[in-house]
């Protein structure tokens, strides 16, 4: 990947801008002469939607932020717009905010959009400054909010897709317990073959079709595809279709279903993936792929889905292995996928400047800690996890080890479109309703009608 850029030419710092207001005598675009007025919008509502968002912002952010430029002689009124819709309607009336030129000042995007928002005039790249937060912002971690080498906007929190396993049922199959870490598919294929041999236990839960969601895609087809040199999208090339790689992935699929690794009905259910949490709590999965999300919200003992009380003696976790070593997207010899949301600028804002300090603000060291103090999850700044993580060792390992090797989905309209066609690919092979060749082909014909061809 090409080093990220910003454009240059904005005011940075706090004291120019504070000066620059003060000339002024203050802002009176809001017609108050008093203060200027910001406004910060997400998909979160107090007791409600993404709950603990909304709370930092209100308790947190908006008074830290107001006392701090109060201090610097600005006075600053910051409101917070919450929301707690479906994502895609979240997301449908920020566009429409936009196109009209209006809408918040600073905005939560799922990391997905920025592509499409940057496509659309929406955003626009950030500016070339020093702020310190780029220095503790992976660059792997970076691309989550970026979209054709350019930055729209900052990541703050994101994650990691790894293999999970049972411990328990791999000392059963005689196979290491501690320290497992499967360098190729074959050692994969090899350990799930042991299991296979234990009764009532699954081998391996790859999900597959369209029931499973998107969850196919993250956690099941990309980085499968990751790991045989590929990516769905490229810059350069565009869209990839019935590549070596994808129908490598897809015959993954078909050794795991075909071989009776994995349960293919499963995979059919309605409430498939839950079902899927549910055995491998109650041991009966051996090897699970997911993020880790699994771990902190499902397996957690205290107040988890699928709650495991013994998960932290029992559950084990690895990285998903390249096709062979160096065989993976950029010659690596492991892969994963991430998510994440990324909070932008609104271009049109009346007060871009002091949106964007207040941008920075919100991702800086003490901001992000605060946000992270009640639920430790992982966030794009490698300070932050360093502290927050400390007594975690399985969220340790995904910002230590795998965020640094991680992917991320193409930010493209046309991707949801995309991922449905994938997922198709990975039902029809897990139910032996079509070979890997030809489910790569089929894939590759519907694209041609949803992109107008592949690269």
């Amino acid at each position: 990947m090409g080093t990220l850029t910003r454009r240059a030419g904005v005011l940075t710092g706090t004291a120019v801008l504070a000066a620059t207001l003060a000339a002024c005598g203050g802002s009176d675009a809001d017609g108050d002469g008093d203060a200027v007025h910001l406004t910060i919008s997400a998909n979160a509502v107090r007791d409600g939607k993404n709950t603990e968002e909304a709370a930092w912002i209100e308790d947190w952010v908006i008074p830290a932020f107001e006392e701090e430029q109060r201090a610097a002689g600005v006075e600053v009124d910051v409101e917070f717009e919450p929301s707690g819709v479906d994502d895609e309607q979240f997301k449908t009336r920020l566009a429409l905010d936009l196109q009209a030129g209006s809408g918040p000042d600073i905005m939560t995007l799922d990391g997905i959009w920025v592509g499409e928002f940057a496509q659309a005039g929406y955003l626009e790249p950030l500016p070339d400054t020093d702020w310190e937060g780029w220095t503790q912002i992976p660059e792997a971690v970076q691309q989550l909010a970026s979209y054709e080498d350019q930055l729209y906007g900052i990541p703050f929190g994101t994650d990691g897709r790894v293999l999970f396993y049972n411990k328990e049922l791999f000392a059963e199959a005689g196979l290491p317990t501690d320290d497992w870490q499967p360098t190729s598919w074959d050692e994969l294929l090899d350990a799930a073959e042991a299991l296979s041999e234990l009764d009532g236990v699954t081998p391996i839960q790859l999900n597959a079709g369209t029931t499973m969601g998107e969850a196919t895609t993250m956690q099941g087809l990309l980085p499968l595809l990751a790991g045989a040199g590929e990516a769905v999208h490229d810059d350069a090339a565009g869209w990839t279709g019935a590549s070596d790689g994808l129908v490598a992935a897809l015959q993954l699929y078909a050794d795991v279903y075909g071989g009776g690794l994995g349960d293919p009905v499963l995979q059919q259910e309605a409430q498939g993936r839950d079902r899927s949490f549910q055995k491998f709590a109650d041991d009966e999965i051996g090897i699970l792929i997911e993020g880790d999300y699994f771990w902190r919200s499902v397996l957690n003992p205290d107040g988890g889905t699928a709650p495991m009380a013994d998960r932290d003696e029992t559950v084990g976790w690895a990285l998903i292995p390249a096709t062979a070593p160096g065989q993976g997207v950029e010659g690596r010899d492991f892969v994963s996928m991430s998510g994440g949301s990324v909070r932008a600028v609104n271009p049109a804002s009346d007060h871009a400047e002091l949106a964007y300090e207040l941008l920075t603000f919100m991702n800086s060291a003490e901001a992000i800690t605060a946000a992270a103090e009640d639920s430790a999850r992982i966030t794009a700044r490698e300070d932050v996890n360093e502290t927050v993580l400390a007594d975690d060792p399985m969220l340790s390992f995904i910002a230590d080890e795998v965020l640094p090797l991680t992917s991320f989905r193409p930010p493209l309209a046309e991707y949801p479109q995309v991922s449905v066609l994938l997922q198709g690919a990975t039902g029809a092979v897990a139910a032996g309703e079509r070979t890997p060749r030809e489910a790569a082909d089929d894939y590759a014909t519907a694209l041609e009608e949803v992109v107008g061809g592949a690269g």
